[in-house]
């Protein structure tokens, strides 16, 4: 398929739905060959399947990327397979709500070793790959909570994420003489399976009231970004994060405005 990805092998983790699919989607239908990488092999399949319909390119892998040794054998096989290796995208991620006097290490553990030691685990193995294209893209899915926001129950997520910021300045910085850009994306609110638990406790148009846009994002506005960051248009940019919010984490938002 002809597009501005032709020709490029990309990594998508958390492809089996929500934000990763749309990505991995619109991957495909801008030319690339996806990797769907993703836990459950039934959401992959849905994804393999959405994109094959289209006349898409797609891998589906099955990892544990909490499991660092897998995750790491994923890349390299990745990599093998395809003869290559240009874009890693970073989206898998663990949540969890409990206040700070509650939180355990097991849940400490769980989040940081999805949301942000996978992104050291990720980037290692794809170097290697990546500096023999000559240079690639890596970027890393975000949140406003913990860079931007936060908000009670959200201590051992936001701080993740905000780890995850982090990452991104410090490996830009590394790698950029490689001609590898290292940049992030922070979803706000997003219509997607992760927001299920919220929508149930307060409702998806409780939650909109409080956003400017005054509704939930979709998946495919995170998509559009990601799309960007992969392809050449942005070539010299390095060490971002795009906030995608419809303007939740403005000062002037009702979120604070109360």
């Amino acid at each position: 398929m002809a597009g501005v990805l032709a020709g490029k092998i990309a990594i998508v983790t958390g492809a089996g739905q929500g934000i990763g699919r749309a990505t991995a989607q619109l991957f495909a239908r801008e030319g690339a060959v996806v990797v769907i990488a993703t836990q459950t092999q039934a959401h992959g399949e849905e994804t393999l399947r959405l994109i094959t319909a289209e006349g898409g390119q797609a891998l589906l892998r099955i990892v544990d990327l909490a499991d660092h040794d897998a995750a790491r054998a994923m890349v390299d096989e990745v990599a093998a397979a395809c003869g290559g290796l240009d874009i890693m995208v970073h989206n898998a991620a663990a949540f969890g709500r409990m206040t700070i006097e509650g939180m355990d290490h097991a849940t400490l553990d769980r989040l940081f070793n999805l949301n942000v030691k996978a992104c050291f685990t990720l980037t290692q193995a794809a170097l290697p790959h990546l500096r023999k294209r000559g240079g690639g893209r890596i970027i890393i899915t975000s949140s406003v909570t913990g860079p931007k926001v936060s908000m009670p129950g959200s201590g051992a997520y936001a701080t993740s994420k905000a780890a995850v910021t982090g990452f991104i300045h410090t490996a830009a910085i590394e790698l950029a003489a490689d001609n590898i850009t290292v940049n992030g994306i922070e979803p706000g609110y997003i219509d997607t399976p992760a927001l299920a638990g919220l929508k149930a406790r307060y409702g998806a148009e409780n939650i909109a009231k409080f956003i400017p846009a005054k509704r939930l994002g979709r998946p495919e506005e995170i998509a559009g970004p990601m799309l960007f960051l992969a392809s050449d248009w942005s070539s010299y940019v390095t060490g971002e994060t795009i906030v995608v919010d419809g303007g939740a984490r403005l000062p002037e938002s009702p979120v604070f405005a109360g």
